[in-house]
């Protein structure tokens, strides 16, 4: 897991944290703090960066990113953790996307610069010219995060606006504020290479920095009516992960599968796609219709219950090839259920109602009170209905 905070960072903790919308990729938004207007002809004295942080710790606290960044010193500021959005972004009612939350991660990094400053008597046209200190260092925490080295809509040489909403949705990577939708400033002018060059720090005297390790995919998709990814939470995941484990690929979780999505589950089910031959990014670990498919034998859905299409089933898949499924996603709903009262093997959970289904809502309806012949094991609607109260799904006619 990569850090929550930029390791030297100094932390003034706005508090007032908030998740972003996974479903975007991740990204790094690109900002200059801009507080003076110069010129070649009139340059400016260089606004410190301890203003800058006071400023952006007190009445600018609305408009806060997560780092303020000096690139003359190196020194560094962060004011939300990386999970969480900042507020650098204008992002109005009508915006497609919340900009702020657009993406996994959204860090938002407002390096304390302005054109042409003047600093310790030199003026400094462009960011890049600076000697850019740290920036090595603040590089390789984003990268941690997940973040591509890459600008979809061009690294920012001028300060021309370039906005696109449908590559701002679908891209991760580094944006200029000047290519976010929905905002009208034009900065940063310029930005440091993701090479470095000799603005890199040199490395400790005990050898160089380990590669961060790479952070597991962390959107959502939604399948069939139904979340699946980082976050997600609902009885899917845990249908999801007691099939990872009956399959041998559970080897990433240290308490067992549950009802939220967590890095463990996506870890095994990344190793579960290779094993299909999926590689990059279709072996990320978030499912996709097909895979899901294969893994559970159905596609669960919303937790409802015709009791109709649950007898039909009863009647139809015993007597079937084996591993028929006459209305799979809402039989294994109620398999699962018979699973955790005990009655049926987690591995018999695949949305077919074959004979050992019908054998353990058998045992369901003894338990309702039931004996032969109403305990035949062919769902009635008493017995459906009092399996639904105690395992949260929904019975219709």
């Amino acid at each position: 897991m990569p850090e929550l905070w930029l390791p030297g960072a100094e932390v003034h903790d706005l508090g007032d944290h908030a998740p972003t919308d996974q479903q975007y990729p991740p990204k790094a938004i690109a900002h200059i703090t801009w507080d003076r207007d110069a010129s070649a002809a009139a340059p400016q004295d260089w606004c410190t960066f301890d203003d800058l942080v006071t400023y952006f710790t007190t009445s600018g606290a609305g408009d806060a990113p997560h780092l303020v960044w000096d690139p003359f010193s190196g020194r560094t500021a962060q004011l939300f953790p990386a999970d969480s959005r900042s507020r650098s972004l204008l992002s109005p009612p009508g915006s497609p996307t919340r900009t702020n939350r657009a993406g996994r991660v959204v860090l938002q990094i407002e390096a304390v610069f302005f054109p042409y400053c003047r600093h310790r008597g030199t003026v400094y046209p462009r960011l890049v010219d600076t000697p850019c200190a740290g920036w090595g260092r603040l590089h390789a925490w984003i990268a941690s995060w997940g973040v591509p080295d890459v600008w979809p809509m061009g690294r920012p040489t001028d300060f021309a606006g370039r906005r696109d909403e449908r590559v701002w949705e679908t891209r991760g990577g580094w944006y200029a504020h000047a290519h976010v939708p929905d905002n009208d400033h034009t900065d940063p002018g310029s930005w440091p290479d993701f090479t470095g060059g000799p603005s890199l720090p040199p490395p400790p005297p005990d050898g160089p920095t380990p590669p961060a390790e790479p952070v597991p995919a962390r959107y959502q998709v939604a399948v069939n009516g139904l979340r699946y990814g980082y976050g997600a939470h609902g009885y899917q995941v845990t249908a999801v992960g007691r099939a990872l484990v009956a399959q041998g690929f559970g080897g990433h979780y240290r308490s067992g599968s549950g009802p939220d999505w967590t890095d463990a589950d996506t870890l095994n089910y990344a190793d579960y796609q290779r094993s299909l031959g999926y590689s990059g990014p279709a072996a990320d670990g978030v499912p996709g219709p097909a895979s899901l498919l294969r893994l559970l034998g159905y596609l669960p859905g919303p937790r409802t219950v015709s009791l109709a299409h649950v007898v039909a089933a009863a009647g139809t898949d015993p007597g079937a090839e084996q591993g028929h499924r006459t209305y799979g996603a809402e039989v294994a709903i109620v398999e699962q259920a018979l699973a955790d009262e005990g009655l049926l093997e987690q591995r018999w959970v695949d949305g077919s109602f074959g004979s050992l289904t019908v054998t353990a809502y058998a045992g369901w309806q003894r338990r309702c009170g039931y004996s032969d012949p109403d305990a035949d094991g062919v769902p009635g609607a008493d017995s459906l209905q009092r399996l639904g109260a105690a395992h949260d799904f929904t019975v219709t006619g």
